[in-house]
């Protein structure tokens, strides 16, 4: 796995995304942060969309995002093509997130976990790698329902 993560978040997420952004560093990992810098506010869709694109061009393997529950941001993350986010806010699906779905970004909410629980969650789910096996089939067809919907609208 790429050492490069990109995080990101609005400005419910910001004092979070430090605390992942310095244990990240604190791992060596090389981090670039898409912001935000402070609380000012800022529309979680913007960061999501600016990081999932860098997803999308290959520039990063993974990538963390958070806003208040994490859903937001995962929503967002998810229109961009190719881009697979799963909010994860308990270990199981951290985990899976990466066994399973072969999530690329994993998102997580500043008013729904504390930083110790946030930590472990990342922790988690970088050490995790996609298992492939049945699980295959399914991210393909994830795929291809994107693909089908792109054809549909072009």
């Amino acid at each position: 796995m790429n050492r490069t993560v990109a995080v990101g978040a609005d400005h419910l997420g910001f004092e979070l995304k430090e605390v992942l952004r310095r244990h990240l560093e604190e791992q060596g990992y090389e981090v670039r942060d898409f912001g935000v810098h402070d609380t000012t506010p800022i529309d979680y869709p913007d960061v999501a969309g600016e990081v999932a694109k860098a997803i999308r061009r290959g520039e990063f393997d993974r990538a963390v995002l958070v806003c208040g529950t994490g859903a937001g941001m995962a929503i967002a993350a998810n229109k961009v093509p190719g881009v697979r986010a799963v909010a994860a806010n308990d270990p199981y699906t951290a985990e899976r997130a990466r066994k399973s779905n072969d999530a690329q970004v994993i998102t997580m909410g500043s008013r729904v976990v504390t930083p110790t629980i946030a930590v472990h969650l990342l922790d988690l789910w970088l050490a995790s790698e996609f298992e492939g096996g049945g699980s295959t089939e399914k991210v393909r067809k994830i795929g291809e329902l994107e693909r089908q919907h792109h054809l549909e609208t072009a």
